[in-house]
């Protein structure tokens, strides 16, 4: 089973605007809402794909429940743990969608993103607890920022105790620690590396900036995948939106997928879509050539699509 933890969920409620008024009434012209948070944003994609999952993390209030009640209505398994809404509920991000640019086609993007609920130590370690009672056979995507209230090595804390869990030689069908996806940039990916995560995928001007240099060729970035390889995680992704991506594996493969073309209308999950895409792919075939090719597949969909991608949309892109 492939668990997901998003700390801080929201519904994002996405609004479409002819044009934005500051301080006048403004009408919208469509909306649609979305349940977000980056390890929600993968289980959905999971789901969409047809792999089982169980989202885990944070909810609070009313929102909170609709958030739980919409994602088990498309089938997501939860185990969220309910705060005290007495400080705070799940927040609700607005994001509004503007003129297009004749230039370039996409639509400004204006976003308001709310704070989320408090999250107190006794909810932490509750979270915990669901994650120490993973076997090696499960597989755990952590992403996304760390809200204000936990810890700020809370990343660590976690890939700490399951590495701590498994010291004795408990291991899954392949012999193998259980393996962490983690989905984040700066320290809190390069702290994460010396407990050898399974994954990781940060893009290319992430990848420049933790290595303090530019790692915009292909020949830039191979070289930086392949020291975040040396610092500890098995295998690294590097995404470079409109450029495709590149895949340094464990066994020191580098895979160069080119793009998808299409019209991106779309930049929020994309980078998500493209995990689960890839975690599909190699659960699948644990073929790494084709985990790329599911993952860009799935990352392009959701690119050119107005909210997370649907499968008909992931397989067209797949066929071509």
């Amino acid at each position: 089973m492939i668990y997901t933890v998003t700390f801080n969920p929201a519904i994002d409620y996405l609004v479409f605007m002819d044009q934005l008024k500051i301080g006048a009434t403004n009408r919208t012209a469509s909306e649609e809402y979305f349940y977000g948070g980056k390890g929600i944003n993968v289980s959905t994609i999971l789901s969409t794909l047809g792999v089982e999952n169980t989202a885990l993390g944070f909810v609070s209030g009313w929102t909170g429940k609709a958030l739980v009640e919409g994602l088990q209505e498309k089938g997501i398994r939860t185990d969220f743990i309910e705060l005290d809404p007495a400080g705070g509920i799940t927040r609700v991000n607005v994001k509004i969608k503007g003129e297009t640019d004749p230039a370039t086609g996409r639509r400004e993007e204006t976003e308001i993103n709310g704070q989320g609920p408090h999250i107190t130590e006794e909810a932490v370690e509750s979270l915990f607890g669901k994650i120490d009672a993973l076997t090696a056979d499960d597989i755990l995507v952590i992403s996304g920022s760390v809200p204000k209230t936990m810890p700020e090595d809370t990343y660590e804390q976690i890939l700490a105790r399951l590495s701590v869990a498994r010291e004795g030689g408990a291991a899954g069908s392949d012999g193998t620690r259980l393996p962490v996806v983690v989905d984040a940039t700066g320290d809190l990916l390069l702290k994460v590396l010396p407990y050898h995560p399974f994954l990781i995928k940060p893009n290319n001007d992430e990848l420049g900036e933790m290595l303090g240099r530019e790692t915009q060729t292909t020949e830039e970035i191979i070289e930086g995948a392949k020291e975040l390889r040396a610092r500890g995680a098995r295998n690294v992704i590097i995404s470079r939106g409109a450029k495709g991506a590149v895949l340094v594996s464990e066994q020191g493969d580098i895979i160069v997928q080119d793009p998808i073309p299409g019209n991106t209308v779309n930049s929020v999950g994309a980078g998500d879509s493209m995990v689960a895409g890839f975690l599909a792919g190699y659960i699948k075939t644990q073929d790494y050539q084709y985990a790329m090719l599911l993952g860009t597949a799935a990352g392009s969909a959701t690119a050119c699509s107005p909210g997370l991608a649907t499968r008909e949309e992931i397989e067209r892109r797949m066929s071509e």
